[in-house]
């Protein structure tokens, strides 16, 4: 929370991530298109094409964000992800800040495990985890921009992961032609007092 509460630096981005489990669907009829007067009808028979995951990422204080399906969510995808997030995303960044929950792949082992060391040092060298408590996810901001992307773009049915990636990219893209910082209000002095119990007596 102290974290979120630190002025906007360019070369010190604060990100969040999190991952949403997915299923793809494909419909077994077509729908009929809308007309004058009717809505469009859509059968409730569907085809289970697979499970995915996506990764999301966002910049509270400026309201960025990014978005990424992949079959899985291993160690090497985990990687991968930030790897981009740090040499696409944030190339010029001395250090971002990644506020994270506790997946056993959201370590550091894992880009050693995707990249050779050299390299996964390199990339480690401009990253700095931020763990989210044991059943506090809701304090990642990345769960808000999860929320919006489920009502706002994927709750319908979609059916391969391109296709996906397709409808995410657009999303983004629209989100962040018109940037929207996140109102964070929870803070530290808040916990200390909501969440009483959680700290140690002194």
């Amino acid at each position: 929370m102290d974290l979120y509460c630190l002025p906007y630096d360019e070369d010190y981005p604060v990100v969040c991530m999190d991952e949403k489990p997915y299923q793809l669907l494909d419909e077994i009829l077509l729908p009929i298109p809308m007309k004058a007067g009717r809505p469009k009808l859509v059968d409730y028979e569907y085809k289970r094409m697979g499970t995915c995951s996506i990764f999301v990422f966002t910049e509270p204080l400026k309201g960025k964000v990014y978005a990424n399906a992949r079959e899985r969510r291993t160690a090497i995808d985990y990687a991968h992800e930030i790897k981009e997030l740090l040499t696409i995303h944030y190339p010029k960044a001395k250090k971002v800040s990644l506020v994270q929950d506790n997946l056993n792949t959201h370590v550091a082992a894992s880009l050693y495990k995707a990249f050779p060391a050299k390299e996964a040092r390199t990339l480690l060298k401009r990253l700095e985890f931020h763990y989210t408590p044991k059943h506090g996810s809701w304090l990642n901001i990345a769960e808000i921009s999860i929320s919006l992307l489920a009502s706002q773009c994927i709750n319908r049915r979609i059916p391969n992961i391109s296709n996906l990636n397709r409808e995410i990219d657009a999303w983004c893209g629209s989100k962040n032609s018109n940037l929207i910082p996140v109102n964070w209000q929870f803070t530290t002095v808040d916990a200390r007092i909501k969440l009483k119990k959680l700290y140690p007596v002194v």
